[in-house]
C-alpha cells in the first residue's frame, strides 16, 4: 500500500481531537482515510462530527506533534523486515474484526502478515493456572494448529503462553494481540516466545509503538482477540477476570464460546462452569472444537485440513485447484476462508475487476464457491 495512504490514515489516527470509534464511524460512512480527507466540511458534519473536529481534521497535515508521531510511524513501518501497518481498508485486515461494532481503524503488526487471513480459534485464560489448565492449552492450542487454524491469545502469562507455545510446537500459526505497542514486549520473559510468534505467525497491536501495558490497555485488547476469532475457548478463570470479560465480547461479537471444564474444587474452575451455565460448549476434547465449528464453517473444515501456512505466504492445496486455470487460483487463494465481498478480493488478487467477475462466475458454477448476501466463500 503506497505510503501516502497510509501516511493520511496515520495523520487521522493521532488525532486526539478525533476518538478510534469515531474514526471508525467515518471510514464506513466516507470511506478510506484519503476521502475523509478530501471531504468537506459538510459532508463531515453530516458523519456526525463537531466543528472542533472538522477543524482539527483541516488542520491535522500542519500540527507538528502529530507529523513527529506520523513520521515515527512511518519510519518503523517496513514490510521488508516484517513491520507492518494495516489499514481498516488493507485486504489482509481480518475479516471478522471488521465486522465488529469498534474495530481498530488500524494495526501495527509484527511478523508474517498472512497470519492474519488464517481463520483464528482465541484461547484465553487465567495468568496463574493450574498444572491441568497448562496442559489443556498446550493440548488444544497444538491440536488446532495441526488442523491449519491459528491460534490467537494475548501473549500474557499462564494459559496464553502455553497457548502460543503449543501452536509452535505443531509447527502451526499463533497470533498474539497486545496490551502494548508491537515493539514492546509484555511480560519481558515473554521474549525469546515474541521472537518465535513472528516466525510463525504475527504480533499485533492497535496501539501506538512504544505504548507500555496499562490495565485500560486490556479490555480494549481483548475485544481484537474475540472479534478476529471464529471461536473463544476458555481454558481456567476466576468469576472476576479478564478472560470472562472476552467472553462476554464474544457473545456480543456472535463468536462461538467454548468452556473447559475442571475440578469443583478448583477456583479457576469457577469462571468456566459459570459460562457453561450460561450456554457455553462445554468441550472436553479439541476435537469437539472442530464439531461445533462445522455448523459455521461447515465444507471449508475440509479445505483448512488441507491448506498450510509456509515461507510467509498461504498456500492452497493444489489438490483441490489442480482442474483449475492459473487466474482461477489466483481468485480462491485470494477470497481466504472467511465470507469475502468483491473489491477485497480485486485488491488480494491484484486482476483486474472484469478477469475476477468472469471466474467467480465460472467457479459458481462448478460448485466451487457460492455467493451469498454480497459476498464470496468456498465450499
Amino acid at each position: 500500500m503506497p505510503s501516502t495512504v497510509i501516511e493520511q490514515a496515520l495523520l487521522l489516527y493521532f488525532l486526539d481531537a478525533l476518538p478510534a470509534t469515531r474514526f471508525c464511524h467515518l471510514l464506513r460512512s466516507i470511506g478510506s482515510a484519503e476521502h475523509i480527507m478530501q471531504a468537506d466540511r459538510g459532508a463531515l458534519r453530516g458523519a456526525g462530527l463537531n466543528e472542533a473536529q472538522v477543524q482539527a481534521i483541516a488542520q491535522c497535515e500542519s500540527n507538528a506533534e502529530i507529523r513527529q508521531q506520523v513520521d515515527s510511524a512511518l519510519a518503523w513501518h517496513d514490510p521488508q523486515r516484517g513491520r507492518h501497518i494495516v489499514l481498516y481498508s488493507d485486504p489482509h485486515y481480518p475479516a471478522l474484526l471488521r465486522e465488529i461494532h469498534d474495530p481498530p481503524p488500524l494495526l501495527f503488526v509484527l511478523g508474517q502478515l498472512q497470519a492474519l487471513l488464517c481463520p483464528q480459534i482465541a484461547m484465553i485464560g487465567s495468568r496463574r493456572c493450574s498444572v491441568d489448565g497448562m496442559r489443556n492449552a498446550s493440548r488444544f492450542a497444538q491440536f488446532l494448529a495441526s488442523q491449519h487454524f491459528s491460534v490467537c491469545s494475548g501473549m500474557a502469562r499462564g494459559i496464553d503462553t502455553c497457548a502460543h507455545e503449543g501452536a509452535l510446537r505443531a509447527d502451526g500459526v499463533t497470533v498474539a494481540v497486545l496490551g502494548t505497542g508491537v515493539d514492546v514486549v509484555y511480560p519481558k520473559s515473554n521474549r525469546a516466545l515474541s521472537e518465535k510468534i513472528q516466525q510463525r505467525g504475527a504480533l499485533v497491536s492497535e496501539l501506538p509503538l512504544g505504548s507500555k501495558a496499562i490495565a485500560s490497555h486490556f479490555p480494549k485488547r481483548n475485544r481484537i482477540i474475540s472479534g478476529m476469532s471464529a471461536g473463544v475457548i476458555v481454558v481456567e478463570a476466576a468469576i472476576k477476570s479478564g478472560s470472562l470479560i472476552t467472553a462476554r465480547l464474544a457473545i456480543e461479537q456472535n463468536r462461538e464460546l467454548f468452556a473447559i471444564p475442571g475440578s469443583i474444587r478448583n477456583p479457576l474452575c469457577l469462571g468456566p462452569h459459570r459460562l457453561i451455565q450460561q450456554g457455553a460448549a462445554l468441550i472436553d476434547s479439541p476435537e469437539q472444537v472442530l464439531e461445533q465449528l462445522d455448523s459455521l464453517l461447515g465444507s471449508q473444515i475440509s479445505l483448512l485440513r488441507q491448506t498450510t501456512l509456509g515461507a510467509g505466504a498461504t498456500k492452497v492445496s493444489l489438490g483441490l485447484t489442480e482442474q483449475l486455470n492459473k487466474e482461477a487460483r489466483c481468485v480462491i487463494q485470494a477470497m481466504g476462508y472467511d465470507p469475502v465481498p468483491l473489491e477485497i478480493i480485486v485488491e488480494r488478487s491484484a486482476l483486474p475487476l472484469i478477469k475476477v467477475q468472469t471466474q467467480l462466475l465460472q467457479l459458481e458454477l462448478d460448485g466451487h464457491i457460492r455467493h451469498h448476501l454480497g459476498q464470496y466463500v468456498l465450499c
